[in-house]
């Protein structure tokens, strides 16, 4: 295969004005946010000392995450999804900035930080959400896979620099530059939905209450086995086996790395996912897309478990950029699948369910990776939980059939909301 056939198609980003707007404002929020992630838990370690409170935070995340996630998914089915996501970046500067100010006081209380870290989880859910139910409609059918590999390639590379310039910045100005760096990065993002044209969604429907507009969803979702699959997968994925949690504990207490490491582990993992994500020219010609996500989440699992056996700092991130590479490639062919298999009038609740196994995932890995080795050590949490991903790939490929049948071509008409049932699985649960 040539560089040129690897190479992510550009035209997306030449067509459409909207798309550049949306795709410069989240690389420029992702940057702050990926600051923000890194600066969290590392303040909690250094403030407690303890890998189980630090993982702690995933739990008290969840609550605000679902709750937000769910809510977002149903406003952005019946409003302008623009200003939907406009209003959330000003909480999200809100919040960043409430961080900011304790962290600067110092020694701010663990259960404040863990409060502030729950309403940034909350309206993180939201940004994700509307952003999500935005971008399909910003681009023609053909150019829908192009512009998810675009879109999550360069937002991938905020997953490199943020953490890494996170590293930089706490260890020379201290975590609550992180955040102020946060709060002004969705300043940016605010800037550029302010030049976006509306975007209302497409329904012909009455307009349902807001807890039967969230139970519709929720039986849309349930009722597609290629949906359930790919968001079962990932679940998996990031529950056992993606030890972030654990980064500031390995680049303290194992590697002797401080700041500096954590931001290496932290951004090892999205080294590889951008390269990944950046060489999809291949994309828009593949149709086995369910089984190329099941084989890229086993890569996935072995490679964290060879991250943790691994008895250098380098050799770890090197790992873990391998483990981000089939991460990639899982997330692009998952969110093909799930934007192709949802008409627009679904796509925001749809999306708040997708919303929540990426974000509730890792978030639930933070505790169990920190359960873990608070009982028996980092390294046998990093091991135990890419040797348990593999065996949940398994369960899920069992369980979900359809995700393995999934054929790309046959599932085109779900762009326009008219998905072929043997092809993605409706109606199969």
């Amino acid at each position: 295969m040539t560089c040129r056939a690897l190479a992510i198609d550009l035209t997306p980003l030449r067509e459409s004005r909207d798309l550049r707007l949306l795709v410069a404002g989240n690389v420029a929020t992702g940057l702050g946010t990926q600051a923000a992630l890194v600066a969290l838990p590392y303040q909690l370690y250094l403030e407690t000392g303890s890998a189980f409170l630090t993982g702690l935070l995933g739990a008290v995340e969840l609550v605000p995450l679902v709750t937000m996630a769910l809510l977002g998914g149903a406003i952005a089915d019946r409003t302008d999804r623009r200003r939907l996501l406009l209003l959330d970046q000003v909480a999200l500067v809100l919040c960043s900035a409430a961080l900011a100010a304790l962290a600067f006081a110092g020694h701010p209380p663990v259960a404040l930080l863990y409060l502030l870290g729950g309403l940034l989880a909350g309206f993180g859910a939201v940004q994700s959400v509307a952003r999500s139910a935005i971008l399909p409609n910003l681009v023609s059918a053909d150019r829908l896979r192009s512009a998810l590999a675009l879109s999550f390639g360069l937002y991938q590379l905020t997953f490199v620099v943020g953490p890494a310039l996170a590293g930089v910045v706490i260890a020379a100005l201290g975590v609550g530059a992180a955040y102020a760096l946060n709060a002004a990065s969705c300043l940016a993002m605010v800037s550029a939905l302010v030049a976006m044209a509306p975007q209302p969604p497409q329904r012909d429907g009455e307009t349902l209450p807001m807890l039967r507009s969230i139970k519709q969803g929720l039986r849309f979702v349930s009722g597609n086995q290629a949906l359930m699959g790919s968001f079962a997968i990932d679940l998996v994925a990031m529950t056992f086996g993606m030890p972030r949690a654990l980064f500031p504990v390995l680049a303290l207490s194992v590697y002797h790395a401080g700041a500096e490491g954590t931001g290496v582990l932290y951004a090892a993992v999205s080294a590889g996912a951008t390269v990944a994500a950046l060489t999809t020219g291949w994309l828009p010609h593949a149709r086995r897309l369910g089984l190329i996500t099941v084989w890229a989440v086993v890569v996935w699992g072995l490679s964290i478990a060879l991250a943790g056996l691994a008895g250098s700092l380098a050799v770890a991130a090197l790992c873990l950029a391998a483990a981000g590479a089939a991460d990639s490639v899982s997330a692009v062919c998952r969110t093909t699948i799930n934007q192709t298999v949802t008409p627009d009038e679904m796509r925001g609740r749809m999306s708040s369910v997708f919303s929540l196994v990426v974000t509730s995932g890792p978030r639930l890995g933070d505790v169990e990776a920190g359960t873990v080795a608070g009982l028996a050590g980092p390294r046998v949490s990093v091991v135990s939980g890419g040797l348990g991903c593999l065996v949940g790939v398994a369960i899920i490929c069992a369980l979900f059939p359809a995700l393995l049948r999934y054929d790309a071509e046959r599932a085109v008409g779900g762009v326009s909301g008219r998905p072929d049932p043997a092809a993605v699985g409706v109606g199969d649960l």
